[in-house]
């Protein structure tokens, strides 16, 4: 009886990290996301992601369209990170709730390329 208790014990210590890594990653609701997003990052994203072109050469910057690989394979809390704080050229954006930033996130995830 020990023995078994032993392995649960064991096993549930090794799995843990595994879950809280592996889990679902966005909770937000793309839907509402698109508002948030409309509102405070399409002007210089485009309405569907894809980078406003102008604005890129201008800023000597490459805007990786939100859908492409390089930008989906970033993990919720990079994404979340980014989008509220900025990165690179891209400033903070203000007055966003941790609720409109996991509806963004969820919002990117929604334009992932096939």
């Amino acid at each position: 009886m020990k023995r078994i208790g032993m392995t649960t014990a064991m096993l549930a210590f090794l799995l843990i990290p595994v879950l809280l890594v592996a889990g679902p990653q966005s909770k937000g609701d793309p839907q509402a996301g698109k508002t948030v997003y409309d509102k405070k990052c399409a002007n210089c994203h485009g309405p569907n992601g894809e980078g406003k072109p102008a604005l890129a050469k201008a800023l000597k910057v490459e805007i990786r369209h939100l859908g492409s690989k390089e930008v989906q394979a970033k993990s919720d809390d990079v994404l979340a990170k980014e989008s509220s704080e900025g990165v690179g050229k891209m400033g903070p954006v203000k007055g966003l709730t941790e609720k409109d930033i996991a509806d963004v996130v969820a919002y990117i995830r929604s334009l992932k390329k096939e």
